[in-house]
């Protein structure tokens, strides 16, 4: 197998003990090898970093790292890409996980293309883990006008070139933090191309964002105003853009399996 570089994996992890034994095994079962894991536990109160520590002490890719409180996803992210010494760098959340070829048909791409970053479909469970049979298909090009719109990037299914972009990081924002990075790679490497195919799962959770409307309409109203610097106006009327985007052309990207 031709090996692309090694590619950092960062994983934030909060009271995720009912999941992460899932998401760590999805990694450690890719059929591309040379990958480190960055497991950072956010103040976990649970037996997650009990869990973690069991597998990071069989399995030397796996690197933990531990707030002393619980900081949030952006910093927990944050501070995995700082820590990261890969050629690449690659997004899964301590409840979701990646099928086994995820990383390896990405590189290809991304090799093949000559591109910086690309992501991919995937599909929905529901808490308990159980199909949801519906997958999120990709757009086939996704340029920075279609993502200022509506986040069209799975953050599990994205990956990005170090060597081509340097370390993007989240800004400081506590949640929708993972749209504006994926933004902040499409304005420095230009669109970014996808693979069709679903290559990871997404666990639906009942207190997601998604799942509440006025908390992700609040938080887009800050990346539009607080990340992005738009005034008022401009902000406001980006939210009614992303509205009908959202709600009424975005929602087409919901195939069943």
């Amino acid at each position: 197998m031709k090996d692309y570089g090694l590619v950092s994996v960062i994983m934030p992890a909060y009271n995720s003990e009912a999941f992460i034994s899932e998401a760590i095994l999805s990694v450690l079962q890719q059929t591309y090898p040379n990958w480190e894991l960055l497991i950072i536990d956010d103040g976990s109160s649970d037996s997650s970093f009990q869990i973690i520590e069991k597998y990071s002490k069989t399995e030397a890719r796996i690197r933990i790292l531990k707030n002393p409180t619980n900081q949030g996803t952006h910093i927990s992210r944050n501070k995995g890409i700082k820590a990261a010494t890969g050629d690449f760098i690659a997004f899964v959340d301590a409840d979701d996980r990646w099928k086994p070829e995820k990383l390896q048909k990405q590189l290809q791409i991304l090799s093949k293309e000559g591109i910086p970053a690309c992501f991919s479909s995937y599909e929905l469970i529901s808490e308990d883990g159980k199909p949801l049979n519906k997958k999120i298909e990709a757009l086939p090009v996704l340029t920075y006008d279609k993502l200022l719109k509506a986040n069209y990037v799975g953050n599990l299914t994205g990956i990005y070139s170090v060597k081509a972009l340097g370390k993007i990081y989240c800004p400081a924002i506590r949640k929708r933090q993972d749209w504006a990075l994926w933004l902040k790679v499409i304005e420095k490497g230009g669109p970014m191309q996808s693979i069709r195919e679903s290559l990871a799962v997404y666990r639906v959770r009942k207190n997601s964002i998604s799942n509440n409307k006025l908390e992700m309409l609040r938080y887009n109203f800050r990346i539009y105003n607080q990340v992005l610097g738009y005034g008022l106006i401009k902000s406001l009327w980006r939210m009614l853009i992303f509205l009908n985007e959202q709600f009424f052309i975005k929602s087409r990207q919901i195939k069943p399996i």
